[in-house]
């Protein structure tokens, strides 16, 4: 019997690394979707090309979708400083994309029904980043009705199953995971900014350190992140 097949979002970060890994320890033949959404920098969809490698997928797409053309983000507005502070708990932080999940989950219900997939797998994860209104379970659950309801799969009882194994991971729980499934840690990008090396200093990067350190691996942390030990 072949593979049942899953697509992953895929971004180059860490924790959607993680997702398709788990995608792959669970049995599924995997479809990657990037995106180039009008983000500050292409380092993370280089990241993404040398994830996809490294795991053995053999279909990847990369999408153009220009969420930048109404920016909203510091992630897609250059004239919006990336922040540097930490998150705050309870505040929807300026790294917020306005409809980015929304937009991604739409085009990968799209790609899963066109390529009969049973499941799209997401590196969502709620802990870390609890001010994102699209990073919850509650949205998730949300989204999995609208897949049943927006498609001849899910009108006929075949709507692809939403998995997000890392939803309520902390970040340590999640390097630990990509540990043990043999995630290259080293190869996957998080920072805010583009460049040769992450740059230490936005949110990403110290919630990126403080987890590599927390779980063990100090040597993958930045320079910077080290000194949070």
């Amino acid at each position: 019997m072949p593979s049942p097949k899953a697509v992953v979002l895929l971004s180059g970060g860490l924790d959607s690394a993680t997702a398709a890994a788990q995608a792959i320890a669970d049995g599924y033949e995997l479809i990657a979707l990037s995106f180039r959404y009008g983000q500050r920098h292409d380092r993370e969809l280089l990241a993404a090309q040398q994830i996809v490698a490294h795991l053995g997928i053999q279909e990847h797409f990369v999408l153009e979708v220009n969420l930048a053309q109404w920016g909203g983000s510091a992630l897609t507005d250059a004239a919006i400083d990336v922040p540097t502070a930490g998150v705050q708990p309870d505040v929807i932080p300026i790294t917020y994309v306005p409809g980015r999940n929304t937009v991604f989950l739409a085009i990968a219900l799209s790609l899963a029904e066109a390529r009969s997939a049973t499941a799209i797998y997401l590196g969502i994860n709620a802990v870390d980043y609890s001010g994102y209104p699209d990073c919850r379970p509650e949205y998730l659950e949300a989204m999995q009705h609208l897949a049943t309801l927006s498609s001849k799969a899910g009108l006929e009882g075949n709507a692809p199953q939403l998995v997000a194994p890392l939803v309520r991971d902390s970040k340590a729980d999640i390097v630990r995971r990509a540990l043990q499934l043999g995630v290259p840690i080293s190869l996957t990008w998080s920072c805010y900014q583009g460049g040769e090396e992450p740059c230490g200093l936005c949110d990403s990067c110290r919630i990126r350190d403080r987890a590599l350190i927390d779980a063990g691996r100090s040597d993958l942390a930045t320079a910077i992140g080290q000194k949070l030990h």
